[in-house]
């Protein structure tokens, strides 16, 4: 790593950005240089808190020749038109998951990212999380035989959290394939070597006033054999994290005795004006916007992950990997996280002051989406799907 810092600008100041901030702000390698929004109390916060920059569109953020590289936060279906519009302007790239909605989105923010020469980075899923870098090492090692076999199971409260009417239909990006499913399919490509072969999926789309998908199982079967059982549910009643010692997905402590708050809220909630309303306060900029720097002795899940290879089961958990073998259990600890996020930020980094390809670059993200989007069409046709554009893990 170098000195400098690299000149971010954010565009979208929303949920994402809160989430991702307290490790830009912690970050060496990253000035918050400017951000665009069209929230006049988002951009006069963001003013205050970095003395920075501050735009009412993403056109004039990418005008901005102090501007090295843009991290673009914005809704789902804005990320083709910002991507593409920051690379013209010579901007390195920083995405959001999903990286796009379709195939030729993605195509096109490949396209014009090689024709600006600029870098790009697919990120924040929860493959770059410590923990599951640990379990890679360990399979890659052969200390354990090959890797046969991934299960992952996340039961959460999503599709009850306050959402913008267009986060609950489908085409507009909304439900859990699109937003859940990019942590579930970057991870276990990156522990199964990337090439998935197929996908056979089913969706639950169950409850008509939330009418996207709120759950998927999925069957992904990778060109050497091995394969992968994904399921998410985001229903808001069992919570996976009882499994992780109520470990929150962010790696801070959660308290088991809150049961329904997210349900509990939107009954509270009697519109959808109301509903946005209760969205904003949990925005960057709200009144119940996540801290800027929390720290937590914990690394960031997403679930239940067991990696079964030929002589150990492999469980990556906040603070280390539990490794249950042929004759006997052991556990490799991780130090605790020094900055949230760190390694999606190193990635980005590395790759514009170094110079080195990331691994989570447009066309790692472009596989992850083909994945996706085979869940829907596996699900809408009953059969399986053969995927074509995976690439392998470097």
């Amino acid at each position: 790593m170098t000195n400098r810092r690299l000149r971010l600008g954010v565009a979208g100041l929303g949920r994402a950005f809160a989430l991702m901030l307290p490790g830009l702000v912690a970050h060496p390698g990253i000035q918050l240089a400017a951000a665009a929004d069209p929230r006049p109390e988002a951009r006069a916060r963001f003013g205050a808190d970095f003395g920075a920059r501050t735009y009412e569109t993403v056109e004039q953020l990418c005008a901005d020749a102090d501007v090295e590289a843009v991290y673009v936060a914005s809704p789902h279906q804005f990320h083709v038109r910002h991507a593409t519009l920051a690379a013209e302007n010579g901007k390195h790239l920083l995405i959001e998951k999903p990286m796009a909605l379709s195939f030729d989105e993605c195509r096109a923010m490949i396209e014009a990212a090689a024709r600006a020469r600029v870098a790009m980075v697919i990120g924040h899923s929860h493959s770059f999380d410590a923990p599951i870098a640990r379990t890679r090492t360990l399979i890659a090692s052969g200390a354990y035989g090959r890797l046969r076999m991934i299960t992952a199971m996340n039961f959460t409260d999503f599709l009850y959290r306050p959402r913008r009417p267009e986060e609950l239909r489908t085409e507009a990006g909304g439900g859990v394939v699109f937003n859940q499913a990019p942590h579930h399919i970057d991870t276990v490509r990156l522990l199964g070597g990337g090439l998935v072969k197929s996908v056979r999926a089913l969706t639950g789309s169950w409850d008509p006033a939330r009418p996207t998908e709120g759950a998927y199982a999925a069957l992904l079967t990778f060109e050497d054999g091995a394969f992968a059982s994904l399921v998410y549910s985001g229903y808001a009643h069992f919570d996976s994290d009882v499994f992780v010692d109520w470990i929150a997905e962010s790696g801070l402590p959660k308290d088991r005795d809150v049961y329904g708050a997210a349900r509990s809220r939107l009954r509270q909630e009697r519109s959808a004006d109301q509903e946005l309303a209760l969205k904003a306060e949990l925005n960057y900029g709200g009144q119940a916007a996540p801290p800027r720097t929390p720290g937590s002795p914990w690394h960031q899940q997403f679930g239940v992950l067991i990696a079964s290879c030929e002589r150990a089961d492999l469980r990556p958990l906040p603070n280390g990997v539990e490794i249950s073998g042929d004759v006997e259990r052991s556990f490799e600890p991780l130090a605790a996280p020094e900055i949230p996020r760190k390694e999606v930020l190193d990635e980005l980094c590395e790759a514009v002051f170094h110079g080195r390809p990331p691994l989570h670059n447009g066309e790692w993200g472009l596989a992850t989406m083909e994945a996706c989007l085979a869940i829907l069409e596996s699900a809408r046709r009953q059969r399986d799907v053969a995927l074509r554009h995976q690439v392998p893990v470097p």
